[in-house]
């Protein structure tokens, strides 16, 4: 009985970290890296200015990057 119960906690335990990691690395690919304003104006975008949330390039398909 005793075995089970360690067993079982372990196994809880397991599953936590790879839901863990598997929620950090969908964040990490979902979230689009910054982007030069040289990059954006070679890629055809904008840089266009936010207020209190610094910079973005947006771009002619309608998405936006963060601007080193």
């Amino acid at each position: 009985m005793r075995t089970r119960r360690i067993l079982g906690l372990a196994l809880a335990a397991a599953t936590l970290v790879g839901v863990s990691a598997f929620g950090a690395a969908g964040a990490g690919a979902a979230s689009s890296p910054d982007i030069s304003r040289d990059e954006c104006t070679a890629a055809g975008g904008q840089v266009v200015a936010r207020p209190y949330a610094g910079y973005v390039c947006a771009m002619p398909d309608g998405t936006s990057q963060p601007v080193t």
